[in-house]
Parts: structure tokens; sequence; C-alpha cells
């Protein structure tokens, strides 16, 4: 590769980067224009870490032979396992603790082949390989997010020449500035998304942080918590309590986002919950939906934890519909962006009904004359009851008990 060929490499992966490439296809690109440039290519790898509650990172792929693999690949914890003995034999680990960043096996020219990843390039023709850890510096990591790891190999009789190591060694710094950017914006939208929720994680990254901006919407709402877990924390292991909580927010959110809605805040043992649409009715019978799958993974959760001898509990869940204000509320240097307003009040209060007429589902009459006519009658009323804080006694309804 000339000289002028790196120039406009690197050239297009920094437009490339400023663009917001997704990083597969920043790879793909990247390794077929060195091949177009004369460098003889045949293997690409980049590997970042990132912060994800449940993966450590992603491997990004490509290989020119037409030997299907998946392009990109995330990984859970190497500290334990086969992935903890997988990673401490590798040539990345062997530069993290040497702290070198350059490693170079000439596989068919005698280079020793001290490392299983390197044995296995041997075993499919590989005859040169190169590996980089770009480190990021002290204060820039983010979570486990503290270097570009990559790979480049050849099957060329004669190897990679010097002017092919000396454009990797230009270029594959640039192209691993272009991969933390992308890697760094799945990271924004994965916390949002985590502690956010779906909806407002993608309103706030879209800019609407001012404090006081509020939207004026009517919307399905959900609130929902766990049965007797005062008296479970008193008698459960410590130990149990944590474990309990994300077993059953599992089943839970995992429902609600199944049904199309949006988990805004978690509280203790209690979730609450969004259900926005232009028709309403349909909004309603998606909160419902959400229930009645809820209700199905709570029994086999039961199922599974009663087997194991661990403590169990059900889901209160009350839904209501109204007007609330949707945005950020909060002080200058700490919003939250959730749903506020009287309709919010009452759903909690209505789930909090649950315990008194012993029934795990309650529904305000308007949420319930907002249903469409076949799920109307499936409901049944349990009678007007006063909620604390609200003015008037409300009827409040569940599903007829044959059908749950």
């Amino acid at each position: 590769m000339k000289p002028p060929d790196i120039e406009r490499l690197a050239d297009w992966i920094v437009r490339r980067g400023l663009e917001g490439s997704e990083e597969t296809d920043l790879l793909t690109k990247f390794s077929e224009k060195c091949n177009e440039a004369g460098l003889p290519l045949a293997r690409a790898l980049m590997i970042i870490d990132t912060l994800h509650p449940v993966h450590e990172g992603t491997v990004f792929r490509w290989r020119n032979d037409n030997v299907e693999e998946d392009a990109t690949v995330q990984y859970g914890r190497t500290t334990e396992g086969d992935a903890a003995t997988s990673w401490l034999r590798s040539p990345f680990y062997h530069l993290l603790q040497s702290g070198g960043e350059e490693l170079r096996r000439r596989i068919a020219f005698g280079d020793p082949i001290d490392f299983p990843s390197i044995q296995e390039m041997k075993d499919l023709g590989y005859t040169d390989n190169i590996i980089f850890v770009r480190r990021f510096a002290e204060g820039a990591a983010i979570g486990e997010m503290d270097c570009v790891y990559s790979s480049w190999a050849t099957r060329s009789p004669e190897g990679f020449s010097e002017a092919d190591i000396a454009a990797l060694r230009r270029l594959a710094p640039t192209l691993g500035l272009a991969i933390k950017s992308a890697a760094l914006a799945r990271v924004a939208d994965t916390l949002v998304e985590v502690y956010l929720g779906r909806d407002a994680g993608q309103r706030v990254l879209k800019g609407r942080i001012q404090r006081g901006v509020a939207d004026r919407i009517e919307a399905a709402l959900w609130f929902s918590d766990l049965r007797s877990f005062t008296t479970i924390t008193d008698t459960a292991k410590p130990t149990e309590i944590i474990p309990l909580l994300n077993d059953y927010a599992e089943a839970v959110i995992t429902s609600i986002h199944e049904a199309g809605g949006d988990v805004l805040k978690l509280i203790g043992d209690g979730t609450l919950a969004l259900f926005r649409g232009d028709d309403l009715a349909d909004a309603c019978s998606r909160a419902l939906k959400a229930e009645g799958i809820a209700r199905n993974r709570v029994t086999e959760l039961n199922e599974k934890r009663r087997a194991e001898e661990r403590p169990v509990t059900s889901v209160y869940v009350g839904l209501h519909v109204g007007e609330v204000f949707y945005g950020n509320i909060g002080s200058v240097d700490r919003l939250d962006f959730t749903v506020v307003g009287p309709a919010v009040n009452e759903t909690s209060r209505i789930a909090s009904m649950c315990r008194s007429v012993d029934r795990p589902l309650l529904i305000s009459s308007t949420f319930a004359d907002a249903l469409p006519g076949a799920e109307r009658t499936q409901l049944v009323s349990v009678g007007r009851f006063a909620l604390r804080g609200v003015g008037h006694a409300k009827e409040l309804f569940t599903l007829d008990p044959a059908l749950m």
C-alpha cells in the first residue's frame, strides 16, 4: 500500500466515523479497501469492551474466504469458566500483562506458535498475523472499555511486507478511534434505555433534557408491586432479597415490553409503566395483555422457585388511564424523565387496593370504558372504593375470576 493510499484510507475512516457508521460496516469496508489497495488482508478482528448489564464486550469479524460466521459477537464475562481460560491464553491478555502494544507472529516463517489462536490460524492456512492493543488514557475508560484490540492476518505466501505492517500500524489506531466512537454511542443507548426506559431514553438522546419541558399526553398507566414483600424481607435470608426482586422484575418488565409498553420507574418492589398510542383503546388493550403475560410468567417462576425451596410471591397490578405530564422534572443538576399528574397517583392507589379486596388485578372504570368491547365484557365490578388522596369514590373492576 502506497503512502497516498494510506492517507486516502485514513481520511475515509475519519469521515465514516464522524457520520456514525456502525462497527461492522467500518471493519468490512476498511478491509475490502485494504485489499483493493494491495494490502493482502484475509482476516480481521476488532474487539472492544462495553458498559452493559450482561455483555462484557463485542467482537467484530471479517474474512474473505466465503466461510460464514457472525460478523458481530457479544461475549459475557471473561472472569470465570471456559471464557476465562480462553482469555488468559490469548495474545491480547499477554500484551495487557506485559505492557506491550504489538505482537507479530510470522506463522509460516518459523516464528513460535505459542498461543492457541496462533495454532488455529496456522491450521487454517494463515501465514502472518499482527495484533495491536491500543490503550485509552487514564480517566478515559468507561467501565471495562479501556482499550481497542485488533488482529490482522494474511494467507499471502510472502506474508505481510514491511510496507503492509507500516500501513496497519498507521491505520489501525484511526480505525480503533472510529470503532470507539461507535461503541460509545451504543453505550449511551444502552445506559439511557436501561436506566430511563426505551421511550424516555430515546427522548433524552434526541435532546429532550431541558428542565420543565414536558408533553401533555393521555395514556394507559400501570403500577404494580409484590405481595407481602415487607414480610418476605423480614423473614427471608438477606442474600435472597435482591435475587427475588430481580426474578420478579424480569417477569414484569419483559411482559410490559413485549406488549409495547415502557417501564418508567422501579420503586423498590414497585413498577411504573406507560402504554402510549394514537388509539387509546389499543393502548389499554396492550396494558391488559401485559398483565396476562406477567401473570403466566410469575406462575412459571413460582414453580421454579418452589422447587428450589426459595421464597415466592405474586404481583398486584393496578391499571388506569388519564392525562399526564411526560417529561423532565427536578432540579438544575438532577433531572428525572417521568410522568406526573393525578392519574399517576390514582394508579398507585388502585394497585394498593388489591390487598384489601384480595384481587391480583384492579382496573379503573375509565380504563374499562376505554377497552375494546370484547375485552370489556371480560371484566366484573368489585365495587366502589374511596382511594386515599382521591376526592371521589371510584368503581373498580377485575378480570372475571373464571378467566384468570
